[in-house]
């Protein structure tokens, strides 16, 4: 039995920190050391949630390659448990420019899975029955399986999704976001949109955040409750993962049996202390236990 199942999500970070972005008009720049590092949307929730105290299992695709063990290294170096398919497609991977204040922009090489069944129905189903709360990244391979995952899922577990910086039109969304209980979504494309798409969720809960701005807590009522952003312990010095933390953040408050509200202040503290870290792999300590 684990607290959290992660499907999908895993890959490389490039992070190159840079003067500032947009980036000066230059034909070179020099820059600090350039290093690969575990990263991606699934890996940041899995790892924060295990440095909350979560017992966690990922499951995705992964590259034969150099970037791949760069992950399964991070990963062993963790308390996750992963269960892994290849792919011949290579490992995801992102090159992250992160500015003097931490914002970053993020340069996204999805490699696309192009072979067959990666995981049998009936293995992707067992796990799922053994988590007390999954956590899908809207990974390809992961699209035709949303059917597989939301029925497998135990007594009172909750399916969750990050769709990121979602504009609500793009259809390949949509079914993430109808598969799931709980939707993470950025409020960058939404703007004024965001009251209007969560009411359309409804009854899925739904959390609009809004990076140093906090986040929008709609429980699928028709309300709506602000969520402050918290003051980080210490200087930022790198916002990737941030978000993940945050989703992390309340699922670990919700599954300690938190309210969605206590749940939602909680992970924007465990969001903050995260911004103080550079890379997902967090040291003890470092992320807020409830």
């Amino acid at each position: 039995m684990v607290d959290l199942l992660v499907i999908g999500g895993l890959g490389v970070d490039l992070r190159v920190r840079v003067p500032e972005i947009p980036l000066p008009a230059a034909d070179s720049l020099t820059v600090p050391p350039i290093d690969f590092r575990i990263g991606n949307t699934g890996a940041g929730v899995a790892l924060a949630a295990a440095a909350l105290g979560l017992r966690v299992a990922v499951v995705d695709v992964l590259g034969a390659d150099p970037a791949g063990e760069v992950v399964r290294a991070a990963l062993a170096r963790s308390t996750v448990r992963s269960v892994l398919a290849d792919d011949p497609g290579g490992t995801r991977r992102s090159v992250n420019l992160v500015d003097p204040t931490g914002r970053r922009m993020s340069l996204y090489d999805p490699r696309p899975w192009n072979g067959g069944d990666p995981f049998p129905p009936d293995e992707l189903a067992e796990l799922v029955r053994e988590a007390a709360h999954v956590h899908v990244s809207i990974m390809d391979w992961a699209r035709d399986r949303l059917p597989v995952l939301r029925d497998a899922l135990a007594d009172h577990a909750a399916l969750s999704t990050d769709l990121h910086d979602w504009d609500g039109g793009n259809p390949y969304h949509r079914p993430f976001a109808e598969a799931a209980d709980l939707v993470f979504v950025s409020g960058v494309r939404l703007g004024d949109r965001a009251a209007a798409l969560a009411a359309g969720l409804a009854p899925r809960t739904v959390v609009v955040t809004r990076g140093a701005d906090g986040a929008d807590l709609h429980p699928g009522d028709g309300t709506w409750t602000p969520v402050p952003a918290t003051v980080p312990p210490a200087p930022v010095v790198d916002t990737n993962g941030a978000g993940d933390a945050f989703a992390a953040g309340l699922i670990a408050g919700r599954l300690r049996g938190a309210s969605l509200p206590e749940a939602a202040r909680y992970a924007a503290r465990v969001a903050a202390a995260a911004c103080t870290h550079d890379g997902m792999e967090y040291p003890p300590g470092l992320l807020p236990r409830p």
